[in-house]
C-alpha cells in the first residue's frame, strides 16, 4: 500500500534558502507602491545597506513561521518601533505612514506572491492542498502587525483578485527607480554582494510582471529571457543537490541571531 503523502506548510517551504533568490522581486514591488517607494527613499539606509534589510526581513518572516514565542514577540517589537517614526509631512505627495495597515498588506503580500513564484520556478509545484496550507499559514506574516485578520484576503481566489487590482495600481517614478537603481547597482558593500548583482538583476528583472519590469525601465528581449531561463534551469539544478543543512541555514542562522 502505497504510503500518504506528508503534508506541507509554510513551516515546510519557507526555510528553503533558494527563496532568497525572489528579494529584489519583492523590493522592486513594494517599492513600486509610491507610498512604500517614497518612504523607503526619505526614510531608510536601504540602498547603503541592503544586506541588513534583508536579513530584518527574513528574521521577521522566520520568527513569525517558526520562531519561539519570545522571538515573535522580539521581531514585532523591533519591526513596530522602526515604522513608528516614518511618517509622511502634512500635505507630501504621496502621503504615507508604515503603520497603515494597506502598505503592511502590500508588503506582505509581495512576499507571498514572491515565495509561491519562486517555489514553483526553483523547487516545484505544490498540490492545491498545500497550497492553500500554506495561503492560510503565510496570513500570520501580514497580521502580526497592523494588518487586521479581515483584511488579508479569505482565500487564494480573493488574493488573485486584490493582487490584480493592486498591480494596476502601481506606479514608478524617478524617486523610487532611484532607490531601485542604487539597491541593483551597489557602490559599497562585500565583494561577493557586488560580484553577485549582474545575476541578481537578471533574475529579478526576469521574476517581475512584464509591466513593472518595463516601468522600472530594464531592458528587456529574446537575448535577455533565455539567459533568464538558463539561470533559473542553473539554480535550479544546484538546489536540488545541496543537503538539507544548507538549504536551512540562514533560517537557522537568523533565529539564532534573534535568541
Amino acid at each position: 500500500m502505497q504510503a500518504e503523502r506528508e503534508e506541507r506548510g509554510l513551516a515546510d517551504i519557507g526555510a528553503e534558502a533558494v527563496l532568497i533568490a525572489g528579494g529584489g522581486r519583492a523590493i522592486l514591488l513594494q517599492l513600486a507602491n509610491p507610498a512604500i517607494g517614497h518612504a523607503i527613499a526619505r526614510h531608510s539606509n536601504f540602498a547603503d545597506g541592503p544586506i541588513d534589510r534583508l536579513r530584518h526581513t527574513l528574521g521577521y518572516v522566520y520568527a513569525i513561521v517558526d520562531g519561539s514565542p519570545a522571538q515573535v514577540a522580539a521581531v514585532r517589537e523591533r519591526v513596530n518601533r522602526r515604522h513608528a517614526p516614518v511618517k509622511s509631512s502634512p500635505g507630501a505627495a504621496p502621503p504615507y505612514d508604515a503603520t497603515d495597515a494597506a502598505l503592511q498588506l502590500w508588503v506582505a503580500a509581495t512576499l507571498y506572491d514572491t515565495a509561491m513564484l519562486v517555489h514553483e520556478r526553483l523547487i516545484g509545484t505544490l498540490s492545491d492542498a498545500d497550497l492553500d496550507r500554506v495561503y492560510a499559514d503565510y496570513a500570520a506574516i501580514g497580521t502580526s502587525l497592523q494588518v487586521p485578520p479581515e483584511l488579508w484576503p479569505v482565500d487564494r481566489a480573493a488574493f488573485s483578485e486584490y493582487w490584480r487590482s493592486q498591480l494596476s495600481g502601481l506606479r514608478v517614478d524617478a524617486t523610487t527607480r532611484g532607490v531601485a537603481e542604487a539597491l541593483l547597482y551597489p557602490r559599497t558593500g562585500p565583494l561577493w554582494l557586488r560580484l553577485a548583482m549582474p545575476l541578481a538583476r537578471l533574475v529579478t528583472a526576469g521574476l517581475l510582471p512584464a509591466s513593472i519590469r518595463t516601468q522600472f525601465r530594464f531592458a528587456w528581449g529574446p537575448r535577455r529571457e533565455r539567459r533568464f531561463e538558463l539561470a533559473i534551469a542553473a539554480i535550479r539544478a544546484v538546489n536540488r543537490v545541496l543537503p538539507s543543512r544548507l538549504r536551512r541555514w540562514p533560517k537557522n542562522a537568523l533565529l539564532r541571531e534573534i535568541g
